[in-house]
């Protein structure tokens, strides 16, 4: 199957300033790629390249077979964006604004598929001034599908959502790229990266400084799972609880914290323990290494 993106590469400056430096990946069809890192980090540049937006000074780019650059309008037909900002008329209605941008695109929804999709029927004929912040990314995000694109661009598309509608869209995202729409994100909620991205980058300093699933990334990091919970009393020994596990234990009062690389193991023995005694582990949890550990293990805490 033929990659949907290609860049090899990729370098770009401004002035003395190497805002991307040699930065090489793949995304497949269907998939979606998120690209991570701080401010600075050359996301949108790189992003920008791919949308044709901005030139290269070296390496080779290609979207869906093309040179972003050289491609034109047909290219431009196939690609649908959603920029952190995007310069709509806030006069006009959502209804009017579809309508408007629609006639760009050979291969539209309709309206009514569209405004289903971001769930704003009920503000179609509303002004996009009169919108929330988060009524008006929707607005944003049904612009970027309006052309059934096959690549999609989305720059901090839930910016302004609430938990609640972000999870929503996590859905629509979801729902394009099964039905073949190529997805590139760029997100600061690393948990929206975690709940959506096939593949990842993350970027810093204009390089690349770690790929893979989000699942490879987390294996790498090689942090070990936290068990956590109190005990309701320290009357009975704990020799027979602590001895066999493989982690390392160790507490306050009456709660423990074991720190294992083998939680399946040491989970399944603490349980077995506390059945035997009779007793209840107030507070169990068990707690692995997210996405937002190794991030920030990646890139530091100013990002």
């Amino acid at each position: 199957m033929t990659t949907a993106i290609e860049v090899e590469d990729l370098s770009k400056s401004y002035g003395d300033l190497r805002a991307v430096d040699g930065v090489s990946f793949s995304v497949e069809p269907g998939e979606v790629f998120a690209i991570l890192g701080p401010n600075g980090a050359g996301k949108s540049t790189t992003v920008e390249i791919l949308e044709g937006h901005r030139r290269r000074d070296s390496g080779r780019v290609s979207v869906l077979g093309v040179d972003p650059t050289e491609g034109g309008r047909a290219f431009r037909n196939r690609i649908g964006i959603v920029l952190q900002e995007a310069g709509v008329d806030k006069e006009l209605t959502v209804r009017e604004t579809l309508d408007l941008y629609s006639t760009a695109y050979t291969r539209r929804r309709s309206i009514d598929e569209v405004i289903e999709m971001v769930e704003l029927a009920d503000k179609l004929d509303e002004r996009i001034s009169r919108l929330s912040g988060g009524q008006q990314r929707r607005v944003d995000l049904a612009l970027s599908v309006i052309g059934t694109p096959d690549v999609l661009f989305l720059d901090e598309p839930t910016t302004g959502f609430d938990p609640a509608a972000r999870r929503r869209s996590w859905e629509l995202v979801r729902d394009l790229a099964d039905n073949g729409t190529t997805i590139v994100l760029t997100t600061h909620y690393l948990e929206e990266a975690e709940e959506l991205a096939d593949h990842l980058i993350v970027m810093a300093g204009g390089t690349i400084v770690a790929a893979g699933t989000p699942e490879s990334l987390r294996d790498q990091a090689g942090e070990a799972t936290i068990i956590r919970f109190a005990l309701p009393s320290i009357d009975a020994s704990l020799a027979g609880l602590l001895d066999p596990l493989h982690g390392d234990a160790s507490g306050r009062d009456r709660r423990l914290e074991i720190s294992t690389t083998k939680p399946t193991a040491d989970l399944a023995h603490i349980t077995g323990w506390a059945l035997q005694h009779g007793i209840e582990l107030d507070g169990l949890s068990v707690e692995s290494v997210t996405l937002e550990d190794v991030y920030l293990r990646l890139v530091g805490t100013d990002s």
